[in-house]
């Protein structure tokens, strides 16, 4: 079985940016690679072993292709046209990969959701569409308005599949309403690399709250400021680090770090650090040097900043909505909160800073959940047969 994902972002050093749909494709990959040994020996799967992976990245700043790790690797160089480029690219995509789908004899491919990518292509084998949250998917989620485009793009797109496979009950189920899916939607959970991002025996730094991924409205982070300065009115050693790329806010049209520095003020903005991305590597080092994780997304589809925390038994304060249930427990694997109670959020900062033993307890059993009931072997093996059934027709 040969298959290929098309994507415009992946976590290497040769592509432009990478983000959560880059890496849930690397940790799928990587999992799969890992159970070969584990079940090879399956009767349901004899070649496991003859599986073979092909990523075509698109948006890039060259063409090129090697081979690393059992994986061949295209970049697709973007393209600028003076009319229709959207369409053009799109083609010009197409054209690239079906040369290679002949030439490698790959018999399915996948693409993620956002923007619709797929919407006008063509393949002679399988199109499978992964729900990581498409455009629109997140304009209902926030309330806010949407470029008619991206919804033709990402409906065409979704009708366009052969297959669909989320990455949550949640996201499915708003999906299917949104575009008036008629066909069922498979639910596969992201995995992780549960070893990588493993607990590391250093000492964090004393009141340390970070927030990691893209800096944008959608993630809570403007709550977050504001529950940051109440916070400092009890506790005021408290130090917020915000790591990722910052994003020009889709209200305002400026920098969302201006914004929280707004929200902040001149005062609190003296304990609150922005680092921009740094090596895909160096983000374990920085989860590890944090007291708490604050994640008070409104807006996901499985979040791969959450599994990364827990697998390193990180204490985590998230939202409670929507998604969430699906990765967290309450008061078990961390405390959960409405995102726009910033005093709650606030508290829950508090609590888990004046009480690190009980913080440390649910990391802990973070980590466990994460490992009960996102095996990265077990989401291997369903992604695998997922890709048979739909190969089969």
């Amino acid at each position: 079985m040969h298959i290929a994902f098309l994507t415009p972002e992946y976590p290497h050093e040769r592509v432009i940016s990478s983000a959560g749909i880059g890496t849930s494709i690397k940790n799928l990959i990587e999992s799969i690679q890992d159970a070969k040994s584990v079940l090879v020996s399956e009767s349901w799967q004899e070649s496991w072993h003859q599986i073979k992976f092909t990523v075509f990245i698109y948006g890039q700043r060259e063409t090129s292709c090697w081979k690393e790790n059992g994986i061949n690797f295209h970049l697709i160089a973007h393209k600028h046209y003076k009319i229709g480029g959207f369409f053009r690219y799109r083609k010009y995509i197409n054209t690239y990969v079906n040369r290679f789908i002949k030439e490698d004899k790959i018999n399915v491919i996948e693409a993620p959701d956002w923007t619709g990518i797929t919407a006008f292509m063509k393949f002679s084998i399988p199109l499978i569409v992964r729900l990581h949250g498409t455009d629109t998917y997140f304009c209902k989620l926030e309330n806010r308005a949407q470029k008619k485009k991206n919804y033709f793009l990402e409906n065409k797109a979704l009708h366009n599949a052969n297959a669909i496979v989320s990455v949550s009950s949640f996201t499915a189920k708003k999906t299917t309403a949104i575009f008036k899916i008629s066909t069922p939607i498979e639910v596969i959970y992201n995995g992780i690399d549960v070893n990588f991002f493993s607990p590391v025996n250093e000492a964090s730094l004393d009141n340390t709250i970070l927030y990691f991924g893209s800096v944008i409205r959608k993630k809570g982070v403007l709550e977050l400021a504001e529950a940051f300065k109440e916070l400092l009115t009890q506790n005021a050693e408290a130090q917020l680090i915000f790591l990722g790329k910052d994003v020009i806010d889709a209200k305002t049209r400026i920098s969302t770090k201006q914004l929280i520095q707004e929200v902040l003020g001149k005062s609190a903005q003296k304990q609150v650090s922005f680092v921009s991305q740094v090596p895909y590597d160096d983000v374990k080092k920085c989860i590890a040097e944090a007291s708490v994780i604050c994640l008070p997304s409104h807006a996901e589809a499985f979040p791969m900043t959450w599994l990364e925390a827990m697998a390193m038994e990180k204490p985590m304060v998230t939202s409670n909505i929507g998604w969430a249930p699906e990765v967290m427990i309450h008061e078990k694997t961390g405390l959960m909160v409405d995102p726009n109670d910033t005093k709650q959020l606030a508290n829950a900062l508090m609590h888990m800073l004046e009480k690190p033993e009980q913080a440390s307890l649910y990391g802990k059993e973070a980590r466990r959940h994460l490992i009960t009931y996102f095996d990265p072997k077990a989401i291997a093996k369903k992604n695998v047969q997922f890709y048979q059934k739909v190969i089969q027709g």
